[in-house]
């Protein structure tokens, strides 16, 4: 995991170096107009995750679904259903 939204970055590529497989950007979050399921347009809180990968060591389509399992965690977070360690 690389945090260069930690530096303001809100888009980049992460490269791989042997031995890594993978990296995972997680940029900065910043609020951007979304149009909600019945059509109105509300200011949300948005992130960019890149993920890069070497396709010789790891299948897209289990880093797809990773990153698809990341984002379905991120949206369902709520202060009454996650507990803080």
């Amino acid at each position: 995991v690389n945090n260069t939204g930690s530096f303001g970055s809100v888009q980049s590529m992460g490269i791989i170096n042997y031995p890594q497989a993978a990296i995972l950007q997680v940029e900065s979050i910043v609020k951007r107009p979304v149009v909600m399921n019945n059509g109105m347009i509300a200011v949300r809180d948005m992130v960019n995750l890149c993920l890069s990968l070497d396709h010789r060591v790891l299948d897209g389509l289990v880093c797809g679904r990773f990153l698809q399992r990341v984002k379905e965690i991120l949206e369902h977070t709520s202060k009454e259903t996650t507990s803080i360690y």
